[in-house]
């Protein structure tokens, strides 16, 4: 008799990231309100951000240009006709009762941005995820709680409507991410070209990029999808990685059960590592857009949009590929690297004066990092420039002093002191006639030790490397000295 081999459903995930992005002007995005972090509550408003009676909005000409921007840097076509929408729905923090948003024309369409991932070996993944479209839009108000993080188990509700008119982008990606470290390092680089821009800031930690997750799971081969949730309140990368791997579990489980997906809006809660229901997912005719009458249809011309693009920075991606390729480093070295934009511009300007790339990499990404991470500083904050790092690179790939030495008077120079400063009187020995006697000076000195090495050993050499060393105040030649004491030690 035989028993039917039960085969075991494999399942794939499909993933697409709804991520704004709240863009750094000064002002909002139809009033003279400021923007910025941090104001006491309710202090940045205005009649119109408030949506009080007789008021009209006006684009801020800012937020036209960073959008545009940001669509360029994510290979999307720009409209050249384009508008504004009203977003209808009904809630405390947003005090027009509607929100203006773009919704069948919007500013930018049908892009793509590269992620790069590190296999175990190293090598990099490379994928490229599509952008479904980029648009303008208000942010509404802030609730706050008081009691519970949520609605929810809370006793009282304040509402600040600061953030109310904050201009955002939202930027809506293709199904095409499979994992929970796929849409992760996708928010990381959609942070960095934001960032690189300088159209954003990206901070997760003060809401100024938030990401929502759509997923779904089906069987490996079925072309069909399965029923989409969406996650909210994931407030760092990590925590999108996470929520998105727990989800996946959840979605499987409940199908090996026999229970129903429903289509619904989940929380992700930090604490409890797991996400919960909060509401049935809205459609878009739940909103019931239609045209946005007090602000004009926008159009930008050929010449504005050249003129945008030729602004634009070389983006990480391409950073990435050149660092590799050309320069010859690790996938590791150029996404540290290439991280933010101020230490790529510091690497590229060591390099352009004279510093070893793979030096300057080892550098910046080991014992300046150490140091920017122990005292909570930004590249542009300490005092060693470019130029001296390549001076010091340079002093030791030709032989003037030890990379021991560059170390050990890393924070002088990390403070701003000048290489001719830091290492007068320390060039190394490289005379072998100079440095000859005073090794045979250590070794007659060390006869217990020398008797040791030449009975079997020959660990003791780097004693005696030691002694020399430390003779000439670490200033012999670390490889000659090597050189001579095992000539010596050897006659």
């Amino acid at each position: 008799m035989t028993t039917a081999t039960t085969v075991k459903t494999e399942y794939e995930a499909i993933i697409g990231l709804e991520t704004h992005c709240q863009l750094s002007t000064n002002t909002k995005i139809f009033s003279n309100s400021s923007t910025a972090f941090g104001a006491d509550p309710n202090t940045n408003i205005d009649p119109v951000c408030m949506g009080l009676p007789g008021v009209l909005p006006v684009l801020n000409e800012k937020v036209l240009e960073y959008a545009v921007k940001t669509g360029l840097a994510l290979n999307c076509q720009i409209a050249k006709y384009s508008k504004f929408d009203r977003k209808q729905y009904f809630y405390p923090d947003l005090p027009k009762n509607y929100q203006i948003s773009q919704y069948d024309l919007p500013i930018a369409e049908h892009g793509w941005l590269e992620i790069e991932l590190v296999d175990a070996e190293g090598n990099p993944i490379r994928k490229r995820i599509g952008i479904t479209r980029l648009h303008m839009e208000e942010d509404a108000g802030k609730l706050v709680h008081a009691g519970s993080d949520r609605l929810s188990g809370s006793s009282y509700s304040l509402v600040d409507y600061n953030r109310a008119g904050i201009p955002l982008v939202e930027i809506v990606s293709e199904p095409d991410l499979r994992s929970g470290i796929e849409a992760a390092e996708y928010a990381e680089e959609l942070r960095r070209i934001v960032r690189y821009l300088g159209v954003s800031d990206g901070n997760m930690q003060e809401g100024s990029l938030r990401c929502d997750v759509n997923i779904s799971v089906r069987p490996v081969g079925r072309e069909e999808f399965g029923t989409k949730v969406e996650i909210k309140n994931m407030n760092s990368f990590s925590a999108i990685q996470r929520a998105i791997d727990y989800e996946i579990e959840r979605q499987i489980a409940a199908i090996e059960a026999g229970d129903r997906i429903i289509q619904e809006t989940r929380l992700w809660e930090e604490g409890a590592q797991r996400t919960s229901s909060m509401r049935v997912k809205e459609g878009s005719s739940d909103y019931r857009y239609f045209p946005e009458p007090d602000l004009a249809p926008i159009e930008v011309s050929n010449q504005q949009l050249e003129q945008w693009r030729s602004e634009l920075p070389e983006l990480p991606a391409h950073k990435r590929h050149h660092y590799e390729s050309e320069l010859g480093l690790s996938a590791y070295d150029t996404r540290v690297l290439t991280e933010d934009r101020s230490i790529a511009e510091y690497f590229e300007t060591a390099i352009a004066s004279g510093a070893n790339a793979k030096a300057a990499a080892n550098w910046i990404t080991q014992d300046i990092a150490a140091h920017l991470n122990k005292q909570k500083l930004t590249i542009n904050e300490i005092a060693l420039t470019p130029t001296n790092l390549a001076d010091i690179i340079t002093r030791i790939e030709t032989g003037k002093i030890s990379n021991a030495q560059a170390k050990e008077k890393l924070p002088d120079l990390l403070s701003g002191i000048s290489p001719e400063k830091a290492f007068a009187g320390l060039e190394l020995i490289t005379d072998p006639s100079v440095l000859e006697p005073i090794v045979d000076e250590v070794i007659a000195a060390n006869v217990k030790e020398l008797e040791k090495y030449r009975n079997g050993n020959t660990n003791l050499k780097g004693f005696f490397v030691g002694q020399v060393l430390k003779k000439t105040g670490k200033r012999a030649d670390p490889k000659l000295t090597n050189e001579l004491v095992e000539k010596k030690l050897n006659a």
